[in-house]
């Protein structure tokens, strides 16, 4: 794969002597070039209401000095472009002698083929989907009022050039269904919702199996919510089912793990490296080397391959994620977590799939030993603190337990607390440990970027829970 086409001015070896002159003297710096096609495809009240497709290309020069950061960008892949970013970022290197990072080591690795998932299935077959998704939901049940469902996808070529002639390429598709169905019963509407997806082709969102599952599900939690009741409120017991609530812990907990925000001690676990900030049995890990997943890539996006990071193991706190100028600024190695939204924004640490590993309670002991709390299932949005942890989640599935039983679904459930405590509050982890289905999106400082979650069932001794009463 190689930028250097004829669609463009671009001569590989003028382009390398214009960055070895940009990021002289530099402490570190590259050149990242992207071109991404995406598509996306939204069917609602029975009519397909929207169809577009996009091609963006572009790159990104940074220039690295100390903990200042040089970055300019364009959407156009020319010489002229990138001369202009280059005298940009070299006015900011003024007078600075630094000394150029090595670049990241080399992988064997690819997680991707080169097959484009936009082209491989005709237009006609990707709306077909939609309209066989509406009238499937709208013949399972009467109660049905409204079926809306999406299609998208998008396949990313990058390339990371560093001085000296270094290069690194990467090949990311991603694909995601979503479905929302509304039920009604006399006045009462409620809806449900369900996605999935993943760094792949549509050959598995295409299979019937597949997406009649995901309307069953969406079908199942509205009428779910068409018989929930008003939620309690109060400090109790609270159990956390498997996968996506794992989403919790990627805000609470793992935002503050990031290296960023640990080398400018604003995170809530600055300073407490080698230290218990967790339960024992707490082993929380980052890994974005899991092929298929959202958070996966085959290097990050300043070139370093990503890894398995281990954060906090059996409750203390033993690593964090970084990308290259944090982990140079703190004297540790990069984990392959320098994330950048696209070639107009400069990368920083992110996550990639961070999770919590499973132990060996089935759920049902889980919620045999609470007395009076709730079992949350499913979550939608929160709010996240990173400096203290603090967070609100709405729960969008969620039932009482009462004397170690299931009883009544519950509406309006908001679960509040801060990560760090939380995590010391864990008192039984479940066996049942499985990762998200594929609709994560992580947004930092106004980024945003595909992420998986996932941890098995567990209980938390107590949060705080908002309720109607």
């Amino acid at each position: 794969m190689s930028f250097f086409f004829t669609e463009t001015d671009l001569d590989e070896a003028r382009t390398k002597a214009i960055i070895d002159q940009a990021l002289g003297h530099a402490d570190d710096g590259e050149l990242f070039l992207e071109y991404a096609q995406s598509e996306a495809f939204v069917f609602d009240d029975g009519r397909l209401k929207n169809a577009s497709y996009d091609i963006t290309q572009g790159f990104g020069l940074r220039s690295v000095l100390g903990e200042t950061v040089a970055f300019a960008h364009a959407s156009e892949l020319s010489e002229a472009a990138l001369k202009r970013a280059a005298q940009s970022v070299e006015a900011v290197k003024a007078g600075h002698g630094g000394v150029l990072a090595a670049a990241p080591p080399k992988t064997n690795r690819h997680l991707y083929a080169d097959s484009d998932p936009l082209s491989a299935v005709p237009f006609e077959v990707k709306t077909k989907l939609l309209q066989d998704i509406d009238a499937y939901a709208r013949n399972k049940d009467p109660r049905v009022s409204q079926v809306s469902a999406s299609l998208s996808g998008e396949w990313v070529q990058v390339q990371i050039l560093r001085p000296g002639g270094e290069a690194v390429a990467d090949i990311r598709p991603l694909v995601r269904l979503n479905v929302s169905v509304t039920a009604q019963d006399g006045d009462r509407r409620e809806t449900g919702s369900t996605g999935a997806g993943g760094r792949e082709t549509y050959e598995r969102l295409l299979h019937p199996d597949f997406w009649q599952s995901q309307v069953d599900e969406a079908l199942r939690m509205a009428l779910v919510n068409l018989q929930a009741e008003a939620a309690p409120a109060g400090e109790m017991e609270v159990v956390l089912g498997s996968g996506w609530t794992g989403v919790l812990l990627h805000e609470a907990v793992g935002h503050g793990l990031e290296g960023d925000f640990n080398r400018k001690k604003t995170s809530a676990f600055a300073g407490l490296l080698g230290e218990k900030v967790a339960a024992e049995g707490v082993t929380v890990i980052d890994d974005g080397t899991i092929e298929g997943r959202r958070g996966s890539l085959t290097v990050d996006d300043e070139g370093t391959p990503t890894s398995r990071t281990t954060l906090i193991e059996d409750g203390k706190l033993v690593g964090f994620m970084q990308d290259r100028m944090n982990a140079r600024l703190m004297g540790v190695p990069a984990t392959g977590n320098g994330r950048r939204e696209s070639h107009q924004h400069a990368p920083m640490p992110r996550m990639t799939n961070t999770f919590m590993l499973g132990g060996d309670k089935p759920r049902e002991e889980l919620i045999e030993s609470v007395k009076d709390g709730i079992l949350a299932v499913n979550f939608a949005g929160g709010q996240v603190d990173i400096t203290s942890g603090k967070f609100v989640f709405n729960c969008t599935e969620a039932y009482r337990i009462q004397g170690g039983k299931l009883g009544a679904p519950l509406k309006n459930v908001a679960l509040i607390g801060d990560g760090p405590s939380v995590m010391k509050k864990v008192s039984m982890i479940g066996n049942d440990f499985a990762l998200d289905p594929g609709i994560g999106v992580c947004g930092k400082a106004g980024q945003g970027v595909p992420v998986g979650v996932g941890q098995p069932s567990l209980k938390i001794d107590a949060i705080t829970v908002g309720g109607a009463g």
